[in-house]
């Protein structure tokens, strides 16, 4: 499939590639090197999608970029008995939004720069890369259901409607816009902090001022990456050698402190400590995701969106006086 008539002017460079549901770890990565091989910049989107910037691909192969898409299938078809979906467009927001577009098991659509608003006007404003659930219903209320209305009413309006920064970035993709580059990046699975105590510590004040404190590190680690963790593991290290473990789910991704802290601390309780002498605490985040993927939601918890902003306003304290100059108290029991 493609959309018809690209323009002298431009070629749509950036390819957005999703993987069946439930891709096996080892077979993604696998994925992941067939895009290498195509082009030196890739951006993998765990668990199941890729971004591929194709502007040096073209003037190495010397073709055009649905060609490229094809090429792409058939490689990881006939290597990897994976059929993927191809996006090709102008930008993320075009390409994605595209990608999912392809309702065959596997193929490439590619979207002209010049024809990008013209080919999102009739999509419903949910198929839009970037809009949840909840905004994309916020939007139907107000009698806005295609990405072509959205891109029509005044940024103003719909900043009143979903708020400033997720109002903005709305419009501007509904129009085709977004200036975001493939940045480069292979995201490791997981990511974990971990504290060893000097002494065997039976002190329930003191594990669990320790567990927020990984918890903290933890949240920090990952917004600085630009990811968020759908499941938490939780380790609890004993004397004599010993060591329980156990994974939860959250309930959607995230990197937010009030969710990381809320899971581990149910992660702990499971463990039902009495009289565990501890010697150690491993706190890790798995099934990374790019933070990019995760639909930004309405909130109508005030308390929660303040939270929100204060922990913002604290990154950017420690960004420029170093991670342990703020925190939440408790945290202090565990230094």
């Amino acid at each position: 499939m493609t959309a018809e008539g690209v323009p002298a002017g431009g070629v749509p460079t950036v390819m957005h590639v999703r993987c069946p549901d439930r891709l096996r770890e080892e077979t993604y990565r696998q994925v992941l090197e067939e895009l290498a091989g195509l082009s030196p910049v890739v951006q993998a989107l765990p668990p199941s999608a890729a971004l591929v910037e194709l502007k040096g691909a073209l003037r190495y192969y010397g073709t055009d970029t649905r060609r490229l898409g094809e090429m792409l299938r058939v490689r990881t078809l006939s290597r990897l008995g994976v059929d993927v979906r191809i996006g090709i467009g102008p930008s993320i927001t075009v390409a994605a939004t595209a990608s999912a577009q392809v309702l065959e098991p596997g193929g490439v659509l590619a979207v002209a720069p010049g024809q990008a608003a013209h080919w999102l006007a009739p999509l419903p404003v949910e198929a839009l890369h970037g809009v949840g659930p909840r905004q994309a219903g916020t939007l139907h209320e107000y009698g806005i259901h295609t990405a072509g209305l959205l891109a029509a009413v005044s940024p103003a309006t719909v900043q009143r409607l979903l708020g400033g920064k997720a109002g903005r970035t709305a419009v501007d993709r509904a129009r085709g816009i977004d200036p975001r580059p493939v940045v480069p990046r292979a995201l490791p699975s997981s990511a974990t902090v971990h504290r060893s105590f000097d002494r065997h510590t039976l002190d329930g004040a003191t594990v669990r001022a320790t567990l927020l404190d990984l918890v903290v590190h933890l949240a920090r680690l990952l917004r600085r990456r630009g990811q968020a963790a759908r499941a938490l593991t939780l380790t609890l290290r004993f004397a004599g050698g010993t060591s329980w473990a156990k994974t939860r789910r959250l309930p959607e991704p995230s990197a937010h402190d009030d969710d990381l802290r809320t899971l581990a601390y149910r992660l702990m309780d499971a463990a039902g400590l009495q009289r565990g002498r501890l010697t150690g605490i491993a706190l890790k985040g798995e099934d990374l995701v790019d933070a990019d993927q995760v639909a930004q939601q309405i909130s109508l918890d005030t308390a929660r969106e303040a939270r929100l902003v204060a922990e913002a306003a604290m990154d950017r304290i420690r960004d420029k006086f170093g991670p342990g100059i703020i925190g939440p108290a408790a945290t202090r029991h565990a230094s």
